[in-house]
């Protein structure tokens, strides 16, 4: 066949692509074989087309390796050899992680009288922003699959609960023995389970134990992911081929899925608004429905990443509205938010509870003495020491130097003994020093009473402590 004047019949960018049949299973070198007009110019218009200045060379050569203009891409090669080989024509609608465009992709196989060798056609449309139109253009059964997950997602009241079904009817839907969802902080280098799921078969290490126990960080691993699936959209293994360019490009996590037994992958990065939020994957799966599995979970990691950004979002903004952000501990908002549902009975009646004002001795002289940030030193100083005390209790900053505390269901001796070790602790110049009021209550009191005594307390002891230490008192 003469392929260019094929070729030259299309308008859109096309190509002719070759692959060289080694086995029932493996294949060798994948060329571009031919282009149009259009598809030279993709690769080699640096001035006028955006393509051409992302390609890794731009001098277009028939006949030449397709890595010559992009890197290694595993799931590229199995889209010819399914086209070529397997006569399989195949849509996608894809946005790989090195471009800064969308790719819509067509394969379509050609008859071949070379023995060993097989052909398909390329064509390919670039958009900018995704089209939503391509993106639902999708087989019924992920169509279906997708819509059911979106309901669960929309109309869920406990995020946490819904992920964990939605992660088990994944693992379902690929047939796979595990499949979970990773969440990654690249600022604090650490990463953590959000969901997982194993098939009823498998007893496998937990997830989260294997990532916080058997590797000292396994977020070192886990940022080399991205290298690994080298610009594209995701990675798939599925036979030892692919096992050993993961080798050759990753040994260290080969080493680690070798010894987990793993012998099919596919991990999809989850990305919202160009921030990377964690990775999505299935393992030892029926390889025969790979592109089933990868269709579904592409446009699934979609919508789950939009819905892990938001659900992340809220909890930033939630713990901005509750958590002073100098010290770590609840803020005054916070406070009277727990005294509303504390006096309405919105929470839990306890048996019985405390409270304690504590007040840092001291803040004024730092912050006059040596500057606003010794200040802020104490006071974050000063929060740490009440965490050390009342480990298992709420502790607010009620004001600028002021603190209070609420202990439910705790003996009242135990919460007296901390108060009185921490009022002897005051009285040394050496550490940090609080004046303290406690109130206890078994009889059901509003709790408003219980702030105010507490409150009163806490200035009496003041007046002791500066009647007792006069050259500290405040000036």
């Amino acid at each position: 066949m003469d392929f260019q004047s094929f070729v030259d019949t299309f308008s859109a960018m096309t190509c002719i692509i070759s692959i060289e049949k080694l086995s029932d299973v493996h294949f060798g070198n994948i060329r571009l074989v031919a282009g149009n007009k259009a598809y030279i110019s993709s690769i080699e218009d640096t001035k006028n087309n955006m393509i051409a200045n992302q390609m890794v060379s731009n001098k277009f050569i028939p006949d030449s390796p397709y890595e010559n203009y992009i890197p290694k891409d595993l799931n590229f090669e199995d889209k010819c050899y399914r086209c070529a080989v397997l006569k399989k024509p195949s849509h996608e609608y894809i946005h790989p992680e090195r471009y800064s465009f969308w790719l819509d992709m067509y394969f379509m196989p050609l008859e071949s009288d070379v023995p060993n060798k097989f052909y398909c056609s390329y064509s390919q449309q670039v958009t900018i922003k995704a089209d939503s139109g391509m993106m639902s253009n999708l087989s019924a059964e992920t169509s279906s699959a997708v819509i059911e997950t979106c309901i669960k997602l929309r109309g869920t009241k406990n995020f946490k609960h819904t992920m964990d079904e939605v992660i088990d009817d994944i693992r379902a839907i690929c047939d796979a023995k595990l499949s979970c969802i990773l969440l990654t902080n690249e600022q604090e280098r650490t990463c953590s389970v959000l969901c997982q799921s194993s098939a009823p078969d498998v007893h496998v290490i937990p997830m989260d134990q294997y990532v916080n126990e058997v590797f000292d960080n396994f977020y070192d691993i886990v940022e080399t992911w991205k290298d690994t699936i080298a610009g594209s959209t995701c990675l798939i293994i599925k036979d030892q081929y692919d096992m050993g360019v993961l080798k050759e490009r990753n040994p260290i996590w080969f080493d680690s899925m070798q010894g987990a037994d793993v012998n099919s992958l596919v991990l999809f990065p989850l990305e919202y608004n160009d921030i990377l939020l964690g990775y999505i994957w299935a393992i030892n799966f029926d390889i025969n429905n790979t592109m089933k599995i990868k269709e579904i979970l592409e446009i699934t990691s979609f919508f789950l990443a939009s819905e892990i950004s938001n659900y992340q979002l809220f909890n930033k903004l939630e713990i901005m509205s509750s958590v002073d952000q100098l010290t770590g501990t609840y803020n005054r908002n916070a406070m009277n938010n727990r005294i509303i549902r504390f006096v309405s009975e919105k929470d839990p009646k306890p048996n019985c509870y405390s409270v304690v004002f504590a007040d840092l001795n001291g803040l004024k002289q730092a912050n006059d003495t040596n500057g606003h940030i010794a200040g802020d030193t104490l006071l974050k100083n000063a929060a740490k020491k009440l965490m050390e005390v009342f480990p298992e209790c709420e502790i607010y900053r009620a004001g600028g130097d002021e603190f209070m505390i609420i202990a439910v269901d705790l003996p009242e001796k135990l919460i007296f003994d901390r108060v009185e070790r921490l009022r002897i602790e005051s009285e040394n110049p050496n550490n940090i020093s609080f004046a303290l009021g406690h109130y206890f209550d078994d009889q059901g009191e509003d709790i408003r009473v219980a702030m105010r005594t507490a409150d009163e307390r806490m200035y009496a002891d003041k007046e002791r402590y500066y009647a007792k230490f006069p050259e500290r008192k405040r000036k």
